[in-house]
């Protein structure tokens, strides 16, 4: 029994962690590598995002880089990735391509979650 209720806590606490909310209520986003590699599956495959941003995501002539520091459209939190994928870019800074709501793709809200981490957890904010 006892085996049962410090697995039942731990996976509770590691749920709380995965949901990018910690037991206080602050929030925490750090990826864990299920959900690297989920949102990396998603940048380079269904998501389309690797087409425009590069399978790096250091950029291309169309998108820009999403590995540095520098946020042309938002502030570079996940809660601002999200939104940015969600409605898209259709009047980009400094690239010459519009980019879709989702890429063009059809995301769940778990994908684009996945997504926008995998994306934060590469630039300068996300270490």
């Amino acid at each position: 029994m006892r085996k049962l209720v410090v697995v039942a806590l731990t996976f509770g606490a590691a749920a709380w962690s995965v949901a990018g909310v910690a037991q206080d209520g602050s929030s925490t986003y750090s990826p864990t590598l299920a959900q690297d590699t989920t949102g990396r599956a998603i940048f380079t495959g269904k998501g389309l995002c690797q087409a425009c941003h590069g399978p790096d995501a250091k950029g291309t002539a169309l998108a820009p880089d999403l590995t540095d520091d520098v946020w042309l459209h938002g502030d570079g939190t996940v809660e601002s990735i999200v939104q940015t994928v969600k409605a898209g870019v259709p009047q980009p800074k400094e690239h010459p391509a519009p980019m879709p709501p989702m890429g063009g793709a059809q995301l769940t809200d778990a994908e684009i979650d996945a997504v926008a981490r995998y994306v934060h957890s590469l630039s300068a904010n996300g270490s």
